[in-house]
């Protein structure tokens, strides 16, 4: 893992706890919202859970590259983000992705 990559995880981290609408809590395994996973880091690259037609777009225009969990092979939604300067603006739509309840349901 780069020192730059850590660097910047921990202030899009510190940036997202600091504000305390984003309720998010910080663990081993990344970034979490209502105990779901929606941000981590691994290797040099931020993985960000996002709709599946945003994630298919950033990976269409270069973006992005899919994410292969351990679960087999790549995901529709969970994508690979190398550019640092994306990695608040992508967190911020994870969460937001993963932490807003589906239209029809309570809030």
């Amino acid at each position: 893992m780069g020192v730059e990559a850590e660097r910047t995880y921990d202030a899009v981290t510190r940036e997202m706890l600091v504000d305390e609408d984003y309720d998010v809590d910080f663990t081993p395994d990344g970034l979490l919202v209502h105990g779901l996973l929606f941000a981590f880091l691994d290797g040099d690259d931020l993985v960000v859970e996002l709709p599946e037609a945003r994630s298919g777009d950033l990976r269409e225009r270069g973006i992005a590259t899919p994410f292969t969990g351990t679960h087999g092979g790549p995901s529709r939604n969970w994508v690979r983000v190398a550019d640092r300067e994306l990695w608040s603006e992508l967190a911020r739509e994870a969460h937001t992705f993963v932490g807003e309840p589906p239209v029809g349901r309570q809030s």
